[in-house]
């Protein structure tokens, strides 16, 4: 019938705090009592990860190491900003590094998720994640109890393309299989919808400003979907 490309953060599943939140977490294990809050390392964290250059493709960094090393030096960095010195911080951005795709800590799937997955799994649709994210992603959607329902994961760590650019979604329609029929769903509406249709794919805002519930957009979809052949 077709298929649907889905953001990941934000639309289909949480990290609590985020970055910050991570980071946060870390100190809260290592040094308790230590008075930091997520706002004290958010101003460090707003440029320098892959996807605040979209323009800049990254095939170079195919590996897990690779993507994650200049990582660790911006997570260093925010720590060394809040007031550790450079060996503590370069410990802590390691410690950072594990924390952040353990989907035991701090990941949720949105409730209506699941729901709305399979009920568009039932009518036919395939399920592709599209996603600017961390290598590990993969493991993550497994773990988070997405494994059955999502057919292929299309990660921008992998890939070297982040989205808006249009060989992340030229990747994502050939991971669907080229169908006649692809729609984008997701919660951004520069990198998600505004990309999206750039590449000439229809694209649903959700669970932003001005958008929908993902049950609305999986409505949208089934009315939209060409009659079965």
């Amino acid at each position: 019938m077709g298929a649907i490309l889905w953001d990941f953060d934000g639309t289909l599943a949480r990290r609590d705090g985020m970055w910050a939140g991570c980071l946060v977490e870390v100190l809260d294990e290592q040094e308790p009592g230590h008075g930091l809050q997520r706002e004290d390392f958010r101003p460090a964290l707003r440029n320098g990860f892959p996807w605040h250059r979209p323009d800049v493709p990254h095939p170079e960094l195919d590996t897990a190491d690779a993507w994650w090393a200049p990582i660790e030096v911006l997570l260093a960095n925010a720590y060394t900003g809040a007031g550790y010195d450079g060996e503590r911080a370069r410990a802590l951005a390691r410690l950072a590094r594990a924390r952040y795709p353990d989907p035991a800590h701090s990941w949720h799937l949105f409730d209506d998720t699941l729901p709305v997955l399979e009920e568009l799994r039932a009518a036919g649709f395939r399920h592709v994640v599209l996603s600017n994210h961390v290598p590990e992603l993969d493991a993550l959607v497994a773990a988070l109890g997405l494994g059955g329902l999502v057919d292929t994961v299309v990660n921008s760590a992998l890939t070297g393309y982040e989205k808006p650019h249009p060989e992340a979604f030229a990747a994502g329609r050939r991971a669907a299989g080229n169908p006649e029929a692809l729609w984008m769903v997701g919660d951004n509406p520069v990198a998600d919808v505004e990309g999206a249709e750039a590449a000439g794919i229809p694209a649903i805002l959700v669970r932003s400003e001005g958008g929908v519930s993902l049950a609305d957009a999986a409505a949208r979809i089934s009315r939209n979907a060409p009659a079965a052949r």
